[in-house]
């Protein structure tokens, strides 16, 4: 019979079992000795045992040299660990990590065998991302003590642990672990059982959307990459991310979330499988969805799809002078940034009142960017002088590339490049800012629909480097080299895709924050908790909650709406909590409230 949980028999942490050294093991065990605690390493593998040794002599190595460790701490910090490959060496621990691979088998023969090893008042802790906690625990012995202890790769720098109880986990058990996680400096949240938990929660459906859309050819896995990087600031592209997890680690989570949720944004895209199959799984192998210098090797090499340096294909149309229509904050941050590449800008609204308060806000733009260094005085009043404010479209007659940024409403939208067919000369480009209406419609809007494409920018534009090149099945080949050929000369990075709802960036974005807003609505996580997770975890510059109060919850609502429109895909629908707080007008930092609120200016 498990002896009873209780405050009084809950030994200090001060002695850690960590079973299962491979990098994420090493790092936790480094993490541990640093802390002061005494770590009993262990591995079946004598060799894995022996790689652990030098990671830790070469890490503590590292440490001294950059100042962060003393000399005398090393030997010390080398001290704490021993190192096993005999599990019953987990005796004397107050506290046991297992992070072996994943494998319900595996894990359960080691939870087994630690039943009859351990004191009876140890905490067994499983640092599992994918498998059921409570699955483990209920095969236990003493399953009050079981938990989930989940920490992010590498583990010395990551700072978020998620702490993970099933149903049957007493909450002192849960309390030690976490202030053993401040202790370590790391930030703990504690989250329920279910596979993924928050982080790869959300996380691991993204990389599939991601895996899928490259899969269907739908993009490069470059351009992929470059967008999410670019577009949402993120330190990796998806598929560079799936590489370094590991593509048979992915699968294995995608299988054990879609087993619980059968959402099909968790069903393994085809090509996770192939890959693993063939043995194609990331950096480790050499080669996963790039290839790589070697196994283990972080340097990218070229191979057969590597895009051909320069591109290939056929010459663009000469570009001299831009127009821009619209007087709102992505018109005019456009024609800042067409400005400022030297082309001469015709900036035109709907009133000559209207342009000229567009054109005041460049000006604001300009100065600040004077203020700060960025560009001197001349250039700033350069910029500024080839802007030409206008009141009407008949101002676009001698633009040879017109760029529309009004309001994001298909109707709108159409009449516009109804009557930007009438004004623009023959050969003019016309080009459309739209984030998730079909590029094609407002082509047929046109008697020349072969001369319209997409480029999407990113608020704020003169900031922002990517522009999303958007082809219909009726766009020209020199239209599209003329909008490649000007983005390079505007400074921006040009992603190639297709005329579909989201394109790239939205497409996997806002699935992803559809998911964060169901797990408040289903009490699995508060705001702070998930917000917390994303930017510990994976490296995000905003929480999912604070990026859509920054977008507006109908800005949001419109683009997750037209996606479910578009792939017909249950799991795609609009959480029910943004449908309530858009309909209470909560939209965000804009009206002062929105998932959160936020002080009146």
């Amino acid at each position: 019979m498990a002896t009873p949980l209780s405050d009084t028999n809950l030994s200090p942490l001060k002695t850690i079992a960590v079973v299962g050294l491979g990098t994420m093991g090493t790092g936790i065990t480094e993490v541990l000795a640093k802390a002061g605690r005494e770590v009993i390493g262990i591995d079946v593998a004598e060799a894995q045992t022996a790689r652990a040794l030098a990671a830790l002599e070469s890490a503590a190595a590292r440490a001294v040299e950059r100042g962060r460790l003393a000399e005398e701490d090393r030997a010390g910090l080398l001290a704490r660990v021993r190192l096993s490959t005999d599990l019953r060496a987990a005796a004397d621990a107050d506290l046991v990590i297992e992070v072996v691979p994943e494998s319900y088998e595996v894990k359960h023969q080691i939870f087994r065998e630690l039943d009859g090893i351990v004191r009876p008042e140890t905490i067994l802790a499983t640092g599992t991302n994918a498998l059921s906690v409570t699955r483990l625990a209920a095969d236990s012995a003493r399953p009050e003590r079981v938990l989930g202890l989940h920490f992010f790769n590498p583990a010395p720098a990551m700072k978020l642990v998620e702490v993970v109880s099933s149903v049957l986990t007493a909450p002192a058990a849960v309390a030690a672990v976490t202030d053993l996680a401040i202790e370590l400096g790391k930030e703990p949240v504690a989250v329920g059982d279910r596979p993924g938990f928050v982080a790869d929660g959300l996380l691991f459906g993204y990389l599939n959307q991601a895996a899928a859309m490259y899969e269907a050819k739908y993009a490069s896995r470059e351009d992929i990459d470059a967008a999410m990087r670019l577009g949402c600031g993120l330190p990796m592209g998806p598929l560079a991310l799936l590489d370094l997890i590991g593509i048979d680690t992915a699968r294995t989570v995608l299988d054990a979330m879609y087993a619980e949720s059968r959402d099909r944004l968790h069903a393994p895209a085809p090509i996770l499988k192939q890959l693993s199959e063939a043995g194609l799984t990331g950096r480790k192998s050499g080669r996963g969805f790039y290839t790589y210098e070697a196994p283990g090797s972080a340097a990218v090499v070229p191979d057969p799809l590597t895009p051909a340096a320069g591109g290939a294909g056929a010459e663009g149309r000469p570009v001299r002078s831009v127009g821009v229509a619209g007087s709102g904050t992505m018109a005019s941050g456009i024609a800042e940034v067409f400005a400022k590449a030297g082309y001469e800008v015709v900036l035109a609204a709907r009133s000559e009142e209207k342009a000229q308060t567009a054109k005041a806000r460049i000006g604001k733009s300009l100065s600040r960017s004077v203020d700060k260094g960025r560009m001197t005085a001349e250039a700033a009043a350069e910029t500024l002088d080839r802007i030409t404010p206008a009141d009407s479209y008949d101002a676009f007659a001698d633009v040879d590339l017109a760029v529309e940024a009004v309001a994001e409403d298909l109707e709108v939208k159409r009449q516009l490049f109804a009557a930007l067919d009438k004004v623009c000369k023959p050969g003019a480009v016309l080009a459309t800012t739209t984030s998730s209406l079909p590029v094609v419609a407002c082509a047929r809007a046109t008697s020349r629909p072969q001369d319209v494409i997409g480029m999407h920018f990113f608020n704020p534009a003169p900031a922002m480097k990517l522009v999303e090149v958007v082809r219909t099945v009726l766009t020209a080949d020199d239209v599209h080299a003329t909008v490649r050929e000007v983005c390079g000369r505007i400074r921006k990075h040009a992603v190639d895709c297709g005329d579909r709802a989201g394109f790239i960036v939205n497409a996997l974005l806002f699935p992803y924050l559809n998911n964060a807003i169901k797990m408040v609505q289903e009490h699995y996580a508060t705001l702070d908790d998930i917000d917390a997770a994303m930017k510990l975890g994976g490296g995000y510059p905003m929480g999912p909650f604070e990026l859509l109060d920054v977008v507006g919850l109908d800005v949001s609502l419109a683009i997750e709406k037209v996606l479910h429109r578009e792939f017909r895909d249950p799991g795609l629908a609009p959480a029910p909590l943004l449908e309530h707080l858009v309909a209470a007008g909560c939209l965000g930092r804009k009206t002062g409230r929105g998932f959160r609120e936020y002080a009146r200016r």
